[in-house]
């Protein structure tokens, strides 16, 4: 039986209705023709009631039925469809059950899973503060010998890899022994000992990047690892194998300078799993208490506040710093606990906490860094939280000496202001500085090491270290690790005046400068750009595509980064480089770390040319049958 998008939309229409008039079998064709048939957001609303429907049936019927669609569409393995399904599937029926159609929380969905509705303006919400914003501004450098800080993220370390196996598999993720043809010995396609492009990073590569960042920098006073240690294939993740992979990445980083950690996307089973206290979901808690307490390792006491909701903040040893490590995951669209019945501004309270802990330093007269794990101004962070973190950084930005961020796996950098609408280097406020991946899925393995100010903790500059290595499967010996290039030396001599001194900070104003020269010069974009996956597969970006990188690089809140949805696409109109999928389902920018296999289980079914079709078509053949 189907319905037309107009009966759907009946105020009659209601779970108990949808539930007595469709078979089990129909369920699947019906959802789907609704979905080929969805052009705009009011569409998207009609998809949402017949996925409600199905969610008020309960779990089991909720994950079996998108599973058949998923196997039926023949766009992915059938374990893969089962694992990711079932891990995801109850959590974002939950968000069914509880959401009203036509809400805020609604476009919010349609939008992160089908690129239709526009992104609603930001929920008003003033975040209060002790007390006003003093005069004070960002401190002058002191001058003094500078001190190293390594920066390195999203290891993603896959305790499975094997070497030999094929990395040509048909996984998102390769280097195991899926299959016996999958096994070392039984492929084409051999991984190396040491890593591959289509695979994350095996222990012998963490352990080489450890060793490599003790030979170079082995003053650093302290160590940021901004997250994500847990494996792509997060179809097969649980909490035992987790904990096992969170706790042997930090017995591993046992050796470096005072760590400080921060809660990756990954981390959790399912991935990106992090339900803030409001939900009373209490089966995630293990993630909590194990990054507690393999922070305490390195931080001692000050990792206690990690047990509530991912954040603490903690002095530098010996040091006038503070580093405030802040849980993202709590503002991130793929986090589907956060699509709640109304959403929360301040989620599990971390605002609040973040300005108590900005207030004490301010008051104490010490710098701080904030870190975390996803930038807040990438176009996966929700605009309402971004918005409410900005204002925060905003009135601490005398205080704040820089963030650091990880998630997005390439070399970037984004600027906040005190105002977007009108971005000078006058009134840009802060830096984030994003770190580039050790997994190899989007470049050369890299970490960074800072030079900065020992008074004010200003970044005087920063060098990115690149594994020189095949990302092949012919490796014959350990990577070299080697110096890939100077932020100084790379951006400095492009300036007018040239800022070349080596006490200079690279100041927010500085890096607004930057893109200046990047958006008129482009040879120099193209230098960035290339720098982004450490010259690995560098693709050509210009036109539109240099404008949206600028942009992106202007961008500390998210709702300015120019990542825009364009409704009304059709998802039957897809196109051969795939930017139809861009546009039609809102995949903006390509993120490798969102962690939600069943998201891309959904965009590869409306992506693949002929796989909807094929699979509508098998499914109908299977219920004539029945």
């Amino acid at each position: 039986m189907q319905f037309s998008i107009v009966y759907l939309f009946s105020a009659t229409f209601v779970a108990a209705s949808l539930a007595a008039v469709l078979s089990k079998d129909d369920l699947g064709s019906t959802i789907w023709a609704a979905i080929e048939a969805a052009t705009t957001c009011a569409a998207c609303d009609a998809v949402l009631l017949l996925l409600k429907g199905i969610a008020e049936l309960g779990d089991t019927a909720f994950v079996t039925t998108l599973t058949e669609i998923c196997n039926l569409s023949g766009v992915d393995d059938a374990d893969v469809c089962a694992g990711a399904i079932g891990l995801e599937g109850p959590i974002i029926a939950k968000d069914l059950r509880e959401m009203s159609i036509q809400s805020h929380t609604s476009e919010l969905f349609c939008i992160r899973f089908f690129g239709l509705c526009s992104y609603p303006a930001v929920t008003p919400y003033t975040v209060p503060f002790p007390s006003a914003k003093p005069s004070t501004q960002r401190p002058a450098v002191s001058g003094k010998i500078p001190l190293k800080i390594v920066h390195y993220s999203d290891i993603h370390v896959d305790p499975f890899y094997q070497t030999g196996a094929n990395y040509n598999c048909t996984k998102p993720i390769c280097c195991r022994a899926y299959t016996s043809t999958d096994a070392a010995g039984n492929n084409q396609f051999p991984a190396g000992e040491y890593g591959n492009s289509e695979c994350d990073a095996p222990v012998s590569l963490e352990q080489s990047m450890y060793a490599a960042i003790q030979s170079i920098a082995p003053d650093a006073i302290a160590s940021i690892f901004t997250g994500d240690i847990v494996d792509h294939a997060v179809w097969l993740t649980n909490e035992t194998q987790n904990i096992k992979d969170i706790n042997d990445a930090y017995a591993r980083m046992s050796g470096l300078k005072q760590v400080f950690g921060t809660a990756g996307n990954h981390e959790s089973s399912p991935a990106n799993a992090f339900p803030p206290t409001a939900r009373n979901v209490k089966d995630q808690q293990w993630v909590y208490d194990t990054l507690s307490a393999d922070w305490s390792s390195f931080i001692g006491d000050s990792a206690e506040t990690a047990n509530n909701f991912g954040a603490y903040s903690s002095l530098v040893s010996g040091q006038n710093l503070r580093i405030i490590s802040i849980n993202t995951n709590l503002y991130f669209t793929e986090n589907y606990w956060m699509y709640e019945k109304t959403m929360e501004t301040d989620p599990s309270g971390q605002l609040a906490w973040l300005v108590q802990e900005l207030q004490s330093a301010e008051t104490a007269g010490e710098r701080v860094y904030i870190i975390g794990h996803g930038p807040p101004g990438q176009s996966d962070a929700f605009h309402d939280g971004s918005n409410y973190i900005n204002q925060i950084i905003n009135r601490y930005s005398a205080t704040i000496a820089a963030l650091f961020f990880g998630h997005t796996h390439v070399d970037q950098f984004e600027i906040g202001y005190s105002s977007y609408s009108a971005q000078t280097y006058t009134n840009a406020l802060e830096v984030s500085y994003i770190a580039p991946s050790l997994t190899p899925t989007s470049g050369y393995p890299a970490f960074r090491v800072y030079s900065v100010d020992p008074v004010t903790f200003g970044v005087l500059d920063f060098t990115t270290y690149i594994a020189d290595m095949t990302l092949t499967g012919q490796q014959t010996s350990a990577p070299v690790w080697k110096e890939y290039y100077s932020a100084k030396a790379a951006y400095g001599p492009l300036l007018t005046p040239p800022l070349t001194d080596p006490a200079a900070e690279l100041t927010p104003a500085f890096w607004h400068n930057v893109t200046e020269v990047l958006a008129s010069n482009a040879t120099a974009f193209a230098e960035y750009y290339a720098r982004k996956s450490r010259g690995f597969k560098t693709g050509t970006c210009t036109g539109d595509c240099t404008t949206a990188e600028i942009c992106q690089m202007r961008a500390m809140e998210s709702q300015y980064n120019c990542a825009t949805i364009t409704p009304g696409v059709h998802f039957s109109k897809r196109d051969e480089n795939g930017e139809g999928l861009k546009r039609g389902l809102g995949v903006i920018e390509k993120n490798v770390c969102e962690g939600s296999e069943m998201r891309r289980i959904l965009a590869r079914i409306v992506a693949e040319d002929g796989a909807l079709e094929a699979g509508l078509e098998r499914a109908r053949v299977r219920y004539r049958k029945a």
